[in-house]
């Protein structure tokens, strides 16, 4: 028995170890055909092609509406409000009545000027009378010369008193007429500060009113000093543009470069410009902060989209497909427009340059296409 258990024994440990041997074999067989020669790394990526187009020379600023034309309503007189003509807030026309004030003691005052007038002209003519009469008797020698200097020195004097008169009397026509207060020009008017029974006099400091005018207005905004050159020949062309926009706003409004401040600010090297715009539909409201984009010339330049510059301590640099490979190429941005960096040195047109996938690759890297995905 003992002798059967070690045979059987035996038997076991053999089969055993002739399966570890099979497994070993099948094990390495493998590992040789895992190591056979492999395939290139692909990288799937994003291309665009870099291209010449005409691109304009922009500088992007921080800008405020301006009324071109603003005026504070104040009274010319003392007197008492005795009706607003018009709603707060309200667009006004050009000589539209705003304001009438009490004007019955500037009336009386005509009336009292108009009866003095009336007065001296009839002392006038007695004394033109006079001096026709002692004329015909000087002539006859029934009186003296004296008599007829007098006379005529009576009609002068009575002249000069009427012209006295009517310049008094035209004045207080004046006065009367700043009771009527009307709109100097087109505009939106702001809330009004008195009300009907008000006393109003012109030494007031808070004004009856204010109007803006609405359309054209200002836009405000400085640029850096080394532009201006630039600026000031595409103003005598006629080729400048001012284009502004309200930030979260999707439209803007065009104008043009209406003047440029005469002296450059030293402490921070800038130069005040004021663009005009149409502001038809009264989009840009004054006082409001524009982002403002002023375009000086447009030039031809090769520009690639901005996401294909990638940034390095060597500098700036894209990825350049050819021949199925990416190539690093060392670029000089000169500046961007509209999600397009223009590129100054390093492309010359028409290279394939990748936009997306930059982060898997290195100089040589093997690439492939990526189809863009729908509606990206």
């Amino acid at each position: 028995m003992k002798k059967n258990g070690l045979i059987l024994f035996a038997g076991v440990i053999g089969i055993a170890a002739v399966a570890a041997y099979a497994t070993r074999t099948s094990w390495m067989g493998g590992g040789a055909t895992a190591q056979g020669p492999q395939r290139p790394r692909m990288v799937s990526v994003e291309l665009a092609k870099a291209e010449r187009k005409s691109v304009p020379i922009d500088v992007d600023a921080i800008g405020a509406v301006t009324p071109i034309s603003s005026v504070a309503l104040k009274s010319r007189v003392e007197t008492t409000i005795m009706s607003v003509h018009f709603e707060d807030g309200a667009k006004v026309a050009e000589n539209d009545l705003l304001f009438t004030l009490d004007s019955r003691q500037i009336d009386a005052q005509i009336e009292q000027a108009e009866g003095t007038l009336a007065k001296d002209q009839a002392q006038l003519e007695g004394a033109q009378r006079d001096l026709r009469r002692f004329t015909d008797l000087v002539s006859k020698g029934a009186t003296t010369q004296v008599n007829v200097d007098n006379a005529k020195t009576q009609s002068d004097t009575l002249s000069a008193t009427i012209k006295a008169d009517q310049a008094a009397l035209d004045n207080l026509k004046v006065q009367k007429s700043y009771t009527l207060i009307r709109a100097p020009f087109s505009g939106r008017i702001s809330a009004a500060n008195v009300k009907v029974g008000n006393f109003v006099r012109p030494a007031d400091t808070a004004p009856l009113a204010v109007i803006n005018q609405m359309a054209p207005v200002y836009v405000t905004f400085a640029i850096p000093q080394r532009v201006l050159v630039d600026l000031r020949e595409a103003m005598a062309k006629g080729d400048s543009q001012v284009i502004a926009t309200i930030p979260g706003r999707q439209t803007s409004d065009d104008g043009k470069v209406a003047m440029v401040e005469n002296t450059v600010d030293a402490t921070t090297g800038m130069v005040t410009v004021r663009g005009i715009m149409n502001n038809g539909s009264e989009r840009l409201w004054p006082g409001t902060i524009v982002q403002t984009k002023l375009i000086i010339r447009s030039e031809d330049a090769i520009v690639v989209p901005t996401v294909a510059v990638q940034r390095s301590q060597d500098g700036n640099f894209v990825f350049v497909v050819k021949d199925g490979a990416a190539r690093k190429t060392s670029v000089k941005v000169d500046r961007t427009f509209q999600g397009l960096s223009v590129i100054s040195e390093g492309l010359v047109g028409g290279e394939t340059v990748v936009v997306d996938g930059q982060l898997l690759l290195t100089d040589g890297t093997r690439v492939e296409a990526r189809t863009k995905k729908a509606g990206a």
